[in-house]
Formats: structure tokens, C-alpha cells, sequence
């Protein structure tokens, strides 16, 4: 794969990208760059790059609730939306506040599905306008949507 070509960051062209750090209280960021850093072999950066994504695809998928998008996060992406997930407090409040209220549910398939919905995922979260880290996204063929054709994730 050819990444000369591939710019680092896509971010649509009518406005600035928004950072899901900005959403988030610091003392909980804090804490789940922490947990990253704890339970992987990542540094504050990649902690905090891998949280990013996570919540800019978890804010996307809520964003389009209903819809049946079958977004999917890359393997990457998936570890972050775990950690926030995991706290389960903290991530029914980010579904009061940012789903109406529903609680968006995560049921993970066994088998990969190799169709495409990774970057088709990234491409729908640049479209937002969220930031997206694209190297983060590079094991695309590697996962799926979690539950096709239903609103979890």
C-alpha cells in the first residue's frame, strides 16, 4: 500500500475539523488515556490519538442512529471505543447527551467481513467534520460492521 499519496489527516473542505477532545471533561480524557496507555503498549500520543478516533466514531454513529449505515471502526479505532464503552457510567451519559437519550450497543460479530465499511466509516466521520487520523484506519480489510443493518455498533 502506497501512503506518499494518502494525506495524514482528511478534513472537510466548508469547515475546520472538530477534535473530540473539545467534548470531553479532562479529568475523563485523563483517565482514558490513562487506561489506554495501562492496557496497551501505547505512549500519551498514541493513547490519545486512539481515543480520538474512537470518539469521533461513536459520535458518528450516533449521529446517524437510525439510518443503518453499518459504520464500522478499524482494529485500532474498535480498542479505543472499548475503553470508553467499558465505563459504563460515564458512556450511558455520552448517549444521554449525544444519542437522545438511547443507549447505542455494541455486538460484536465473530467472522471479518471484508466489504469496504471501514473506510467507508472514516469517510462519513471526515464528512461530519470530525478529524480523521487515517493511519489509524490502515487495517480496514481487517474488520466489519459489528451488527450489520441495526442501530448498535
Amino acid at each position: 500500500m502506497t501512503t506518499a499519496l494518502v494525506p495524514q489527516t482528511v478534513r472537510p473542505t466548508d469547515r475546520g475539523p472538530r477534535s473530540a477532545r473539545e467534548l470531553v471533561p479532562v479529568a475523563l480524557w485523563d483517565k482514558q488515556v490513562a487506561l489506554l496507555m495501562r492496557d496497551y503498549p501505547y505512549d500519551s500520543v498514541m493513547a490519545t490519538r486512539v481515543l480520538g478516533q474512537a470518539y469521533a466514531y461513536l459520535l458518528t454513529a450516533m449521529a446517524h442512529r437510525g439510518e443503518q449505515l453499518g459504520l464500522a471502526p478499524s482494529t485500532l479505532v474498535d480498542i479505543g471505543v472499548h475503553t470508553i464503552i467499558l465505563d459504563t457510567v460515564t458512556y450511558a451519559d455520552l448517549c444521554r447527551r449525544h444519542n437522545g437519550g438511547r443507549f447505542l450497543h455494541h455486538v460484536p460479530r465473530v467472522d471479518f467481513k471484508h466489504d469496504g465499511s471501514v473506510m467507508t466509516t472514516a469517510r462519513l466521520i471526515a464528512t461530519d467534520g470530525w478529524d480523521v487520523d487515517l493511519p489509524l484506519w490502515a487495517d480496514a480489510a481487517n474488520c466489519s460492521p459489528c451488527h450489520p443493518g441495526s442501530d448498535s455498533h
